[in-house]
């Protein structure tokens, strides 16, 4: 593929213009990103529906993307409903157990560890760490119970916050309704010289991204339920959120299984007098890891290739650092399309005099 001298200006221009509206317009872009996400995870079922729908004289374009619209927003409304509370009151648990703990854990792993390693008595002073935690969300607590009373002074923010929230339902509707049209589009927009490797690439692109917004999101879902269901049938306390903690580190392959299962293992440590309960906890955590192998990874991701652990941390972490909550929604199309663009470079290379110079030079002599 060769560009000309106007379109390497036309791209780096293009790039450049993009950097600058996620830095200035990062708020007011993120229901746009978090609506534009949705399309794209909805599109393929529209899409089915629709084709379903034409081969029997029977759903439209716009009826289909209803349906898909319907189902979305009822998960989400339902997670928001039933996982939320649950969670809150979970958390608020969590910290008013701290003390217990954090004397337990003075009394009896301090000195344990002091035996082999000289330590500062002041850096495991976790006593005053609860203390901090807890007045930190009593502050948040006395904080929304006095939401009315200071409604009037944060008044503009509020509403901005309820407008991006209307805006999310509202635009993901209108953007799964045109999402094939606006794709074709952007297609007949590309240059004729490079529009077969663009769409090649980008082919490549949602392959990934396919992986992990279609696949691997379904992915941490299932796996938060499983460990919650699990968690809860065998009696552990605050199972919902290790669960859902676990669920939410399952972006990253094995880091919910860690993360979680020592999370399990230190509260049934508490919470049980007998090494049951930590059997029980290694059941549940080992059927979930077995159903992720062999049955949800299959099935929902199969066989593509997605984005490797170490890019997919380093992605979220920069596009945090760089463009904050916006930042962290764009990071992994966008390191879908750095790593596909690389191994596109990688294919060129090879293929390249540079690579080959060596050996033609050694075969010339």
């Amino acid at each position: 593929m060769q560009l000309t001298v106007h379109q390497r200006y036309m791209i780096a221009a293009v790039v450049v213009a993009s950097i600058l509206l996620v830095h200035f317009l990062g708020a007011v872009l993120t229901p746009f990103v978090v609506s534009m996400v949705l399309a794209y995870l909805g599109d393929p079922l529209a899409d089915w529906l629709e084709a379903k729908g034409q081969s029997r004289s029977g759903l439209s374009r716009s009826l289909s993307v209803t349906c898909v619209f319907l189902l979305i927003f009822s998960i989400l409304a339902m997670g928001l409903l039933l996982v939320i509370p649950a969670l809150a009151h979970q958390i608020k648990a969590v910290v008013q157990l701290l003390p217990v703990w954090a004397a337990w854990i003075e009394s009896n792993l301090v000195p344990l560890i002091s035996k082999y390693v000289s330590i500062d008595p002041a850096l495991f002073d976790f006593s005053e760490m609860s203390k901090q935690l807890a007045s930190q969300w009593q502050n948040a607590g006395g904080l929304l119970a006095n939401l009315g009373v200071s409604i009037s002074r944060s008044s503009m923010a509020l509403l901005g916050f309820l407008a991006n929230l209307a805006l999310v339902p509202v635009v993901t509707f209108y953007l799964l309704r045109d999402w094939d049209k606006m794709m074709g589009d952007l297609k007949m927009m590309l240059p004729r010289n490079v529009e077969p490797v663009v769409v090649t690439l980008m082919k490549e692109c949602d392959e990934v991204l396919g992986a992990f917004l279609k696949g691997q999101l379904m992915v941490m879902m299932a796996l938060g339920g499983i460990y919650s269901l699990g968690l809860m049938m065998i009696g552990l306390e605050f199972s919902i959120l290790i669960g859902m903690l676990a669920g939410l580190a399952s972006i990253i392959p094995y880091m919910g299984f860690v993360i979680g299962f020592a999370a399990a293992i230190v509260v049934a440590l508490f919470q049980f007098d007998t090494y049951t309960g930590i059997a029980m906890v290694t059941a549940v955590f080992l059927a979930g890891q077995v159903l992720e192998s062999w049955v949800l990874t299959p099935m929902l991701v199969g066989d593509r290739i997605g984005l490797h652990p170490v890019a997919v941390i380093f992605a979220l972490m920069a596009g945090g650092q760089l463009f904050g909550f916006v930042g962290m929604l764009i990071a992994l199309p966008m390191g879908a399309i750095i790593m596909v663009l690389l191994r596109h470079l990688h294919r060129n290379y090879k293929s390249s005099d540079l690579y080959h110079a060596g050996l033609n030079k050694d075969r010339d002599g």
